[in-house]
């Protein structure tokens, strides 16, 4: 199940110039980000274009898939979907 409180999204198609804290700043105005991360190569450390984002409460998150998916972000055309729980198992 979850660790703590948070309800998590999936964004994909992310610019490549994208960084952490852009990725925060993004969502931070739809309410209160507890994480957000870009998953990067392994080898190269370049993000691959897609992370997530957690938030404190379901209805921040729910905003902010509304509001975000399908948007235009850097010149990117961005996806956004409530993300599947696959931090406790192997991809």
């Amino acid at each position: 199940m979850a660790k703590g409180l948070g309800f998590e999204l999936f964004v994909s198609r992310l610019s490549s110039y994208t960084t952490n804290q852009g990725l925060k700043n993004l969502f931070s105005q739809f309410g209160a980000v507890t994480e957000a991360r870009l998953v990067k190569d392994p080898k190269t450390q370049r993000p691959k274009g897609f992370g997530f984002v957690t938030f404190e409460k379901e209805t921040h998150a729910q905003k902010a898939l509304k509001s975000m998916n399908g948007r235009i972000v850097d010149g990117r055309l961005i996806f956004v979907e409530v993300a599947k729980n696959t931090r406790t198992g192997e991809d």
